[in-house]
């Protein structure tokens, strides 16, 4: 058996024990030892066309998969082109390792070319950063996937440089660190939230991005004590939100707000699971008043943000802590005045799905026409607050977005990276039109992997959601409309399908086209401009 490794291969072999099985990025020289490795270790590179792109695929990998994104970029520029979706990343709790190439310290002392502090750039934005050093290879990878996966999940950073990728090391890892046990509240505060639920006679669960990324059962909590349920957008899912318990993902939508915010302030009860609150618009702050209202928050790190506060505040595992509560409190009946079902009822009437023609059409004719099982991902932008709100998803990770960092771009690649994960399933993106422009070069990237992912575009030429803030401030329309382009024909320049739609019935022929298609579609779906006053 070989006694020595490359430390780039010490770093691979812990990336594929991790789960990874897919790294995306575009190589530069300084790279190469590292993308061989990954290669050798049964990781496949994923060439990208643009390293931000990379990182969101990363990101819709680790969605279907589980296991931390992988990020490879160069020395320099490439490196520097991901910074938008790494400090996405922190932001959207998303464990990301990003492999960069660094020039050696030795050379970096005469030769300034492409050289920086790529740490100092990036240590804002990530959980931690480290100088790969051959003498601790091993262990410094495994800080890193520990870092990246374990509490609130972020991105780890790890400068690579040439001749340290290249310097042998042990093959054999030192002894591996145990796994951090999950926490759960001491006895005497179990008991006292355990009381509270027990006794609540309108109790809500707020979840969040920390109860999706623990697995929580949160939809066996809401089942078994009746309590009604409203996710942030990035935990929309967790209970199917076809359950007579779900009022739907929650956000930025004031016309959801107007519904849902009385309902919790109502609340005798309130449940912060894994509640992170970076999601969430300012109509949010303080919403409840906890000297008044019980309300029990459970998180993975402290409440350092001051957007709410609580009655009981738990720092530790929030699955651990459901699992504890559904066993130590005693259910009773609750909401007995119908109210869940007035605010469902209230939410469909603010969302109505039979408008002839413009985005809520889109949104709800994609989901009739579309599988129940249908993988989506939203970009930022008005289309993304109406979709949020009517797109129902009915297992955890069934839209993809930035939802904290709420970044444009991000639509395409989060699509292409879960479709590369789960060939098996639909996956649709939804774009604006300005948002598919910045990362349309990547339809090139789909169209070489053989992706058969649909991609629909809300074509108004308009920066809509900027515009109506625009409108609403009674400032004048400045650097928010540009030309209509050819979306579709986009779409086939790149070796895709491409369709122009300004129906349902035509956007229905092009969903039920496009599922049986041997490659990628770009649907180009018309709207007035204003189409979004009034529904968001």
């Amino acid at each position: 058996m070989t006694k020595t490794i490359r430390a780039a291969d010490a770093v691979a072999r812990r990336l594929y024990d991790a789960g990874c099985r897919m790294a995306f990025g575009m190589p530069g020289g300084e790279v190469l030892t590292m993308v061989d490795a990954l290669e050798a270790a049964g990781i496949t590179f994923v060439l990208c066309k643009h390293e931000n792109a990379a990182a969101f695929m990363a990101e819709g990998a680790w969605h279907r998969t589980g296991a931390p994104g992988v990020l490879v970029a160069t020395v320099g520029p490439g490196v520097l082109n991901g910074v938008n979706a790494v400090a996405n990343a922190r932001q959207d709790r998303v464990p990301l390792i990003v492999l960069a190439g660094a020039v050696d310290a030795d050379e970096a002392q005469t030769y300034t070319h492409q050289v920086l502090d790529q740490r100092a750039v990036f240590a804002p934005i990530t959980k931690a950063t480290f100088l790969l050093d051959a003498g601790a290879a091993h262990v410094i990878v495994d800080k890193a996937v520990g870092i990246a996966t374990e509490g609130q999940p972020g991105p780890v950073f790890i400068d690579i440089p040439i001749r340290v990728a290249e310097a042998q090391v042990p093959a054999s890892a030192p002894t591996p660190r145990a796994t951090a046990a999950e926490v759960v509240p001491d006895a005497a505060v179990m008991d006292q939230i355990a009381g509270w639920l027990s006794q609540a006679a309108r109790p809500i669960i707020v979840a969040g991005v920390d109860a999706l990324n623990e697995n929580a059962d949160v939809a066996g909590l809401a089942r078994r004590f009746g309590v009604p349920v409203i996710t942030t957008y990035k935990a929309k899912g967790m209970l199917p939100e076809d359950d007579p318990l779900s009022l739907g993902g929650a956000g930025l939508s004031p016309l959801a707000d107007k519904t849902l915010l009385p309902l919790v302030q109502s609340a005798d009860l309130v449940l912060c699971l894994g509640y992170d609150p970076i999601e969430m618009r300012t109509g949010w702050r303080d919403v409840w008043d906890s000297t008044a209202q019980r309300v029990v928050e459970v998180t993975a790190v402290p409440n350092h943000h001051y957007m709410h506060q609580s009655t009981v505040n738990i720092v530790g595992s929030v699955r651990a802590t459901v699992a504890a509560l559904m066993l130590a409190a005693t259910p009773r009946a609750t909401w007995a005045g119908g109210e869940v079902a007035a605010a469902q009822a209230a939410l469909a009437a603010a969302f109505p799905t039979d408008e002839d023609w413009g985005p809520a059409a889109i949104v709800a004719t994609c989901l009739t026409a579309l599988p129940r099982d249908t993988l989506a991902t939203a970009d930022s932008g008005a289309h993304r607050i109406l979709l949020s709100q009517m797109w129902q998803c009915y297992a955890p990770r069934g839209l993809m977005q930035s939802s904290a960092l709420c970044t444009m771009g991000c639509a395409v690649p989060l699509a292409m990276g879960a479709a590369l994960a789960s060939p098996d399933r639909t996956v649709v993106s939804f774009s604006g039109d300005a948002g598919f422009l910045m990362v349309a070069g990547e339809l090139a990237t789909a169209k070489e992997l053989g992706l058969r992912c649909i991609f629909v575009v809300f074509v108004d030429a308009s920066l809509a959601l900027i515009e109506l803030k625009q409108r609403q401030r009674q400032l004048g329309n400045h650097g928010v409309d540009f030309g209509t382009h050819d979306f579709a024909a986009i779409g086939r320049a790149f070796g895709g399908a491409g369709v122009d739609v300004r129906s349902r019935a035509e956007l229905q022929s092009a969903l039920q086209e496009a599922q049986s298609a041997d490659t990628f579609t770009v649907i180009a779906a018309h709207i007035e401009k204003g189409a979004y006053d009034g529904r968001i």
